[in-house]
């Protein structure tokens, strides 16, 4: 594990595109890898990791930032609102909503935002410029022990450039009024020094039917590099802003009856706008790293998704508020061949996370409104252990620890309930034992052994609320930290540089999916769960010219106590990714890929049931000297399959007043065609 991860951090920190070869004219060392083909044989501490670069995302079509995730094996991103705001994540058996049980990194910042005004764990990726990201890196379980908060279904680590071989300039044009434009280059002043830039602006109405989304995006990136006598100095800006409409699920009756069309909307007047500004700072020489950040974060986001099941007269629309700074430090220490010890600490200072309702985007009063001081520090240390020449195993033993501060903003909400009641401080720690078990069976052929426990956190305000803010019943606070124990046997194949495979069989458990529900102001105790489940991937180079990967993961997933109904909404049974590139003529390429989702649960007692849904993608390019053109074609058979599905009850106008129990669902985006032109100098 140690040679890995410290690779990975180099490879992340001080690499440049193209990914093709060692380039070090600057003075930067640059360690490179060569995605799905790499040889991880010997390194890797499971069959559930891996590294991936720039050349497996430019070949990519893809409808949304957020499908960035896809490059994960196992791992399907889709969306149920509008594009401002995070995606909804599936990786095993996981309905991870908007990250919760999956902790994701860009250079080295956190994305996951804790005690969030939407939803636990909540990551958008949307600030992500996917042509400068030089490295994707991802593990999957709970057994690694640089990974604290949401480690349960695993991590992924995005870094960005830090210089490029060419400038870059493109615009994107497609239907539904899709325009996007970049423009990134690098600098280099002398043979020491490197400075990045990207921005990108986007717009996009999509293809609903009462809505313009009115997407309003703005991503900039900048990044200076310093090359040290021992090490590289990286100091880096983000900057995002967007502002959106949304169509969110929609009942499925209201189709039925024709009351709307499956691109329609019942409340017209939803989305939000949400900010993201960063400067961070990251030192790394061959024996330790350090990094620090500060990031700006803020959203609105206006929602409804029972319409007026609870309040006949206004609707039930509300808005979720989060405004934070959250400030952070991370270190590791390669002591020797055999140590690592590292820390990582965080503090989000929340001045505000709270649910308001609301008509048309105007409040009408507060439901909750808090200010949350959260606090954390881990630390591990990680002994690397070369037994034979064939036999090497990982031990990890991880410390954490978290304090939470929440007080209300109010005395009394819209219900008259007594918010005070809700304030408190809490405090939890856990240790985390971690490890694998690695044999070298044959030259080109690995087999692990891992485990490991894990946790994520739950929001804040849980862990203190006494008092439900919309009923005001007496409620019990939950834990604040919630354990996961994952196990894994897996193999790695790589018997030429053509071919690369993988297999794993793993299992989690998990004590109990106890979640602060953002969306109702209060928490809801779920039960413990049991996880199992396969994935395989292969991935063949049947020459420089043509290329196919395989990925399917299907996974079982069931409530782990002695109560009946025990399907866990959401959880979903398989994903299958297929492609296919093909390199062909005069500098002509082809991509074609396919996702499928398979059926899920939606009740606990499984009598609703979601249906599968398949969607196929389409890239065409060619490349003259330093200029390019690609068509994509996404959704290429118009398959009017769903992102997502629900089954919950909700209220029309003019229905009974407890409602009606339904499916409530948001059809995928129609087929579409966009055109890009690019130019390098």
């Amino acid at each position: 594990m140690v040679k890995f991860r410290r690779s990975m951090v180099l490879s992340a920190l001080i690499s440049a595109l193209p990914l093709a070869s060692v380039q070090a004219h600057d003075g930067i060392e640059r360690i490179l890898v060569s995605g799905h083909q790499a040889n991880l044989l010997g390194q890797s501490m499971s069959a559930s990791e891996g590294v991936l670069g720039q050349p497996e995302i430019e070949i990519r079509p893809m409808l949304r930032t957020g499908e960035l995730m896809e490059l994960i094996p196992g791992m399907s991103a889709t969306q149920h609102s509008g594009s401002g705001k995070a995606n909804q994540y599936f990786l095993r058996g996981f309905n991870l909503d908007h990250g919760t049980d999956f902790a994701t990194y860009v250079d080295g910042m956190p994305v996951n935002m804790r005690s969030h005004g939407h939803g636990q764990g909540y990551t958008d990726i949307n600030f992500l410029i996917p042509e400068i990201i030089a490295q994707v890196t991802y593990q999957k379980g709970t057994y690694y022990g640089d990974v604290g908060d949401f480690s349960g279904a695993g991590s992924v680590g995005f870094s960005t450039q830090m210089t490029r071989r060419n400038g870059l300039a493109s615009v994107t044009l497609g239907e539904d009024n899709y325009r996007r434009a970049l423009v990134a280059d690098s600098v280099n002043s002398g043979s020491r020094n490197a400075t990045l830039y990207a921005l990108e602006y986007q717009t996009y109405d999509g293809p609903w039917s009462d809505i313009d989304e009115d997407v309003d995006k703005l991503n900039g990136v900048l990044r200076h590099s310093i090359r040290l006598d021992d090490g590289v100095l990286t100091l880096g800006a983000m900057g995002y802003h967007n502002e959106w409409n949304s169509a969110d699920q929609i009942p499925a009756r209201a189709v039925e009856s024709g009351l709307i069309d499956e691109l329609g909307s019942i409340d017209p007047t939803l989305g939000g706008k949400t900010h993201r500004y960063s400067l961070n700072a990251i030192y790394t020489t061959a024996d330790y790293a350090l990094s620090a950040y500060a990031i700006d974060y803020g959203l609105s986001l206006f929602s409804n998704f029972t319409y007026y099941l609870d309040d006949p007269v206004n609707g039930d629309q509300f808005e979720q508020v989060d405004d934070r700074m959250i400030y952070g430090a991370s270190g590791s220490w390669h002591i020797n061949n055999n140590f690592t010890v590292g820390f990582d600490t965080r503090y989000d200072d929340i001045g505000e996370v709270g649910l308001y309702k609301s008509e048309a985007r105007e409040r009408i009063g507060a439901v909750r409104s808090d200010r949350v001081d959260e606090w954390s520090f881990g630390s591990y240390v990680t002994h690397d252990y070369q037994w034979t020449g064939r036999l090497r195993s990982t031990v990890s033993l991880r410390y954490d620890y978290f304090d939470f501060d929440v007080n209300s903003r109010l005395q009394q909400n819209i219900y008259d309930v007594q918010l005070t009641h809700n304030n408190g401080q809490e405090s939890d720690a856990l240790w985390s034992l971690k490890g694998s078990l690695n044999y070298l069976l044959l030259d080109d052929m690995e087999v692990y052994l891992s485990a490991g426990q894990g946790f994520h956190s739950n929001d804040a305000r849980g862990t203190v609320t006494r008092v439900d803010p919309n009923s005001g019943d007496r409620v019990a606070p939950v834990d604040p930290l919630v354990r996961a124990l994952g196990y894994e046997v897996g193999m790695r194949w790589r018997p030429n540089s053509q071919f690369n495979s993988s297999v794993a069989l793993w299992a989690l458990e998990q004590d109990s999916e106890l979640l602060f529900v953002g969306d109702a102001g209060n928490t809801e105790a779920s039960r413990p769960s049991y996880r199992n489940g396969i994935e395989v991937a292969a991935y063949y180079n049947v020459n420089d010219n043509l290329s196919f990967d395989f990925e399917y993961a299907y996974t079982d997933a069931e409530f782990d106590d002695a109560l009946p109904n025990d399907y866990i909404p959401g959880a979903v049974e398989d994903i299958l990714q297929l492609g296919a590139t093909h390199r062909f003529g005069n500098n002509w390429l082809s991509t074609l890929r396919v996702r499928y989702i398979g059926e899920r649960p939606l009740t606990e007692d499984n009598s609703v049931r979601s249906d599968s849904s398949t969607v196929v993608n389409f890239l065409l390019a060619k490349q003259w000297q330093n200029w390019s053109a690609q068509v994509q074609i996404l959704n290429l058979l118009d398959s009017n399959d769903h992102d997502i599905d629900y089954y919950y009850a909700s209220r029309l106008q003019g229905e009974p007043a407890a409602g009606v129990e339904d499916l409530h669902y948001h059809v995928m985006e129609p087929r579409t065609v966009r055109f890009e032109v690019s130019y390098t100098f």
